[in-house]
């Protein structure tokens, strides 16, 4: 598959540089890291860098048709990644340490480029980038350990994730460079990172991939969330909405993806006989399709997570110019995004009524709805597709 974006034009006015890609997922992986990274490697490779990639050879869920970029990949014979604790700890461990067997041998890098999967892979990259004389940049797609810690996932394994957030902290101190996703991620890193460290880099999404449909005014409010629903997002408030809309024919919930939340919620709709629909996870190519056939595109994250993720669905919705519904915190990216463009609407945790009262006022206003829209793709058109976002990474690295 030839590239989505015309190669940079600063690809022949720049020193070839070799760079490391570390990171569990990669091309043909559907995982939001994987879309990233190929993109970031192909991007890369456009601008006349040599490029290598170690990566895990299990999935994370349904392959995407997105080919791999002409990068040298290195796929370890990872352990299937799973949802409970005990699998994809062993899917972890079974990457993290042959990769850094892996990371020490073959072409000198220049430069390693280490994400967040799995926990601790920045420890991995520092390791190697000391032992190979490279710079070292880490691109927080996930605040390791404070999301585990702040979420209080491993109960009495809390002394454990302190010790080993305390050694990813340190390969933070040791990195060139911290590449966050958003303000609210950089203010978390300010403070355990020197200032001038801390980069920001915001994310996207492919505009030739996820394209903008019209609307299909049918008389309902087609509210759509699309992709994993997991442990760092807010169910509790979107749960209690529909179940006091439930005697509103209009409003259409759907719910595509996977997730620990995401089998609970489904659970709980049989249960209570909620006339919400659940349909599995669709590969990048079909998000178009998707997206298209809703009216609002639903994004949540917990409170407690602010500054530890920042939700890569956002940029998609927008892409298919279609408003953001977010349950979360004011001070996450999403909201300021929302706040900035006018391109949606924002709902804190734990705050039913106003959440079901964005409901019933965008139940009957479907001009609003359409004009958040349009603000939406215009805003992702001059900020948010993929040849603006992986400019803003490469930039970073290569400049």
């Amino acid at each position: 598959m030839s590239p989505r974006f015309p190669p940079s034009p600063q690809a022949s006015s720049k020193t070839s540089v070799t760079i490391l890609l570390l990171n569990q997922f990669f091309a043909p992986d559907s995982a939001a890291t994987s879309q990233m990274l190929t993109d970031l490697a192909r991007e890369l490779v456009n601008r006349g860098h040599s490029v290598r990639v170690i990566c895990g050879g299990s999935s994370y869920g349904t392959a995407g048709s997105t080919e791999a970029p002409g990068v040298n990949v290195t796929r370890l014979p990872s352990a299937k990644f799973g949802r409970g604790k005990l699998q994809r700890l062993l899917s972890y461990l079974s990457y993290i340490i042959p990769a850094a067997g892996f990371g020490l041998f073959g072409k000198k890098p220049d430069l390693i480029l280490s994400m967040t999967t799995p926990p601790g892979l920045a420890v991995v990259g520092g390791f190697v980038a000391w032992a190979r004389g490279a710079k070292h940049f880490i691109w927080e797609m996930d605040v390791y350990m404070d999301l585990v810690l702040e979420l209080e996932y491993l109960g009495r394994g809390r002394r454990l994730a302190t010790a080993v957030g305390w050694l990813i902290d340190q390969a933070r101190k040791r990195a060139d460079g911290v590449i966050t996703l958003g303000e609210c991620m950089a203010e978390r890193m300010r403070g355990r990172v020197h200032e001038s460290r801390v980069l920001i880099a915001e994310l996207w999404a492919d505009g030739s991939v996820i394209r903008q449909t019209p609307f299909q005014a049918d008389g309902n409010l087609k509210i759509l969330y699309s992709g994993n629903l997991g442990l760092v997002h807010d169910v509790g408030t979107i749960q209690e909405a529909i179940l006091q809309l439930r005697s509103n024919p209009r409003l259409k919930f759907t719910f595509a993806g996977g997730g620990r939340q995401y089998e609970e919620l489904k659970q709980f709709c049989l249960e209570q006989s909620l006339p919400v629909t659940f349909e599995p996870h669709c590969e990048r190519d079909d998000l178009t399709s998707r997206l298209g056939a809703s009216d609002i595109g639903l994004v949540t994250q917990k409170t407690e997570a602010l500054g530890c993720v920042v939700p890569s669905k956002t940029y998609g919705i927008m892409a298919a110019g279609r408003p953001i519904l977010f349950v979360g915190p004011a001070a996450s990216t999403t909201a300021r995004i929302i706040d900035r463009f006018q391109c949606g609407w924002h709902v804190e945790c734990g705050d039913v009524a106003g959440l079901v009262g964005v409901f019933e006022v965008l139940g009957g206003n479907y001009n609003r709805i359409q004009e958040a829209g349009s603000n939406a793709r215009s805003a992702f058109a001059a900020n948010y597709n993929v040849g603006q976002g992986v400019d803003r990474v490469c930039e970073i690295l290569v400049t």
